[in-house]
């Protein structure tokens, strides 16, 4: 992984968290409980660093913005129409 920019953690409250996981489901997983509580700038996609086992991904918080669970939306759900 490239090295931490000062500018990711120049304020308390701005974190950097670097992931490792057995394989990409797990890691974004991860990715998506941490953006459905935090402003997260998340991660496309994970990367395999050559004789390592599993896949790693950076992603950045910002503690000071906390959401409401809410108005956080997970992409693979399928919409609904309050009927059963």
């Amino acid at each position: 992984m490239d090295l931490i920019h000062e500018t990711h953690v120049s304020e308390p409250g701005l974190l950097v968290v670097d992931v490792t996981a057995a394989d990409d489901a797990i890691a974004l997983a991860f990715q998506q409980l941490l953006a459905v509580r935090w402003a997260t700038a998340a991660a496309g996609q994970t990367t395999r660093d050559a004789g390592q086992p599993g896949v790693r991904l950076r992603c950045y918080l910002n503690l000071r913005q906390q959401l409401a669970a809410a108005a956080v939306v997970d992409p693979t759900m399928e919409p609904t129409t309050g009927r059963p």
